[in-house]
């Protein structure tokens, strides 16, 4: 049998080649052998995510949760996969465990205001745009989601300025405003209409 550092390395380079049933393969033989091995846990987790078996990647991630409690990198990977199986509540769950102990986590913190976008708590979600705003001020895809909640709350100029702020940051949010049906309501807007010129 192989050492596990060098079956963890092959399975490793398969998952980079998106050769992810390959990948999930060995990850499992590493496994058989050492159950607590936390890379292979999360890394089949991912794999699974990654080919869209998000049930089974939350199992992993459940299972490595009960070897390694509270560890962060599987709480964060298994908010994704409850977000892609809009298990909002429970992603939201997870966000608040980590938060709790770290409360300035940047990626939890966008996982959480993506969330509670979701769940159409558009004011807290426009809360935690504006404490990673302090963190980030020059975060352009957390200046769109702060217009995105600005315009459902029906506060168009504060919408307005937010998306001339991440339009100077990057032209490719002007293209998202155009695409993104809730700024339907602003299309006879002039100053709207000057942002998308």
């Amino acid at each position: 049998m192989p050492h596990l550092n060098d079956m963890l390395e092959s399975a490793n380079i398969l998952f980079l080649k998106k050769q992810f049933t390959d990948a999930i393969s060995i990850y499992k033989k590493i496994i058989e052998f050492d159950p607590n091995n936390l890379i292979a846990i999360n890394n089949i987790g991912y794999a699974l995510s990654k080919s869209k078996d998000y049930q089974n990647a939350i199992s992993y991630y459940n299972y490595g949760l009960q070897q390694h409690p509270n560890e962060k990198t599987l709480l964060i990977n298994k908010i994704s996969a409850l977000r892609k199986m809009t298990m909002l509540d429970y992603a939201l769950d997870s966000c608040n465990i980590i938060l709790s102990k770290s409360p300035n986590d940047l990626i939890v913190l966008y996982h959480k205001l993506r969330i509670l976008y979701a769940l159409k708590k558009y004011e807290q979600s426009l809360e935690i745009c504006n404490k990673i705003l302090l963190l980030y001020p020059n975060n352009g895809d957390v200046l769109f989601d702060k217009t995105c909640n600005l315009i459902s709350l029906d506060r168009n100029e504060e919408c307005l300025k937010s998306l001339n702020e991440a339009i100077k940051i990057s032209n490719k949010f002007k293209l998202k405003a155009k695409k993104n049906k809730i700024f339907k309501k602003l299309e006879n807007n002039h100053t709207f209409i000057n942002l998308m010129a």
